[in-house]
């Protein structure tokens, strides 16, 4: 177990990237982590590191801002804009 109850390693989903009605924000994904259910449980954790893995290997690393919504969805950025393909996609946090 590490800091905040919350396990290394625990495995995520890239849900989509930040949105409105009439604009995408590609510098900022959603993700939803298995066992995060409500606001109070993502805030903690923010300021996490996450890393995202592509098909071919290449390592993907960012910070989570904080969350998204009531339901336990985090905004994280990443240090370079994650590629379309990874929505759907695991992500791990660090």
């Amino acid at each position: 177990m590490s800091e905040n109850g919350i396990l290394k390693g625990r495995r995520g989903v890239v849900t989509s990237y930040r949105r409105g009605k009439h604009l995408i924000h590609p510098n900022q994904v959603l993700l939803q982590f298995d066992g995060i259910d409500t606001r109070a449980q993502a805030a903690t954790l923010s300021g996490r590191k996450v890393k995202w893995v592509s098909e071919n290997g290449r390592e993907f690393l960012g910070k989570i801002l904080g969350p998204h919504g009531n339901s336990g969805v985090v905004r994280a950025k990443f240090r370079t804009n994650l590629p379309g393909q990874a929505i759907g996609t695991p992500v791990y946090l660090l």
